[in-house]
């Protein structure tokens, strides 16, 4: 099979590789002219053959990086042709996407991805959404790319689904790295427990709650006990934004991964203004101590 890959960064360098690795013809673009086989999309269109569906799948920073490179590829290819989106679009931009290239007879696969670093030699678990057709234009890229066993799934034929899937395993994602860190604190801050990275180490065998996020925890308390040389800050890539806006468009409770989503943002204040009123109120009803002089009429309990 012969395919064109738009983005060669940590991951699209990474599938590339593997997929040459597979027997695949890739050809690569990418803005960095060190790491692209071509200088432009148009030259990475005119490298696939022309005798058959063209298949161009696009791994670029999601939102207008990557509608602007499929509207590109929509100018460029033709009917019978094949566009695959393997990041982390929002599902509803596949539904757009898929709307637009279809008005040409391009079609459109809408792919997630997971795997990250390791997904090179791992391989890379793939939730993808589309027609049967397009699905199969793609398929040996899909084989090469999945893990040796399972780790890939056609989730369902409308646009978007393969993103949808993605998009929810990242909300759970959330939940199940806050959980462990609440857990990773609260033994770090009680005196009874004695040796918190091999009660980590020790989870990953024989338990219910083992898991791979369990053994980066324990590989990276392994190199910083404490975590001191890290800021407690934690971004979120959007996926956990758009997993609780889907809960609430369709009123499915979301408790866990809407409470692990806000906890990212409580990461990235210094001095919470939310728990700043929280100490003023509870000062001011019952003379609780405060960080700072307490305000007038709260410096004791109305008695």
């Amino acid at each position: 099979m012969h395919i064109g890959l738009v983005g060669l960064g940590k991951m699209g360098g990474n599938m590339r590789t593997r997929m040459r690795d597979a027997g695949l013809t890739v050809v690569g673009y990418d803005r960095n002219p060190d790491l692209a086989d071509v200088d432009s999309l148009a030259a990475l269109v005119e490298a696939l053959p022309a005798d058959g569906p063209r298949v161009v799948w696009v791994m670029v920073p999601a939102g207008e990086p990557t509608r602007a490179t499929i509207a590109e590829l929509g100018d460029l290819l033709r009917e019978g042709d094949l566009v695959v989106d393997g990041g982390n679009s929002k599902y509803t931009d596949d539904q757009a996407n898929a709307e637009m290239l279809g008005k040409s007879g391009i079609g459109f696969v809408d792919c997630g991805v997971s795997g990250g670093v390791w997904g090179l030699e791992n391989g890379y678990a793939l939730m993808y959404g589309g027609s049967d057709a397009d699905v199969a234009k793609v398929q040996p890229a899909l084989d090469a790319l999945k893990p040796e066993d399972g780790g890939s799934v056609h989730a369902g034929s409308k646009p978007g689904a393969g993103h949808f899937a993605k998009m929810v395993h990242n909300g759970i994602e959330y939940a199940m790295m806050q959980a462990y860190a609440e857990g990773w604190e609260l033994l770090e801050t009680v005196d009874v427990v004695e040796n918190v990275p091999a009660v980590f180490d020790s989870w990953r065998t024989g338990t219910v709650i083992r898991s791979w996020l369990l053994d980066l925890l324990v590989a990276a308390v392994d190199e910083d006990e404490h975590l001191d040389k890290l800021r407690g800050y934690a971004e979120d890539s959007g996926e956990g934004r758009w997993t609780v806006e889907a809960a609430i468009d369709n009123a499915v409770p979301m408790h866990v991964i809407a409470a692990s989503l806000f906890a990212r943002f409580t990461s990235r204040q210094d001095d919470s203004p939310a728990m700043k009123a929280v100490a003023a109120m509870r000062n001011q009803f019952g003379g609780h101590a405060v960080r700072t002089a307490p305000p007038a009429g709260g410096d004791a309990n109305p008695e």
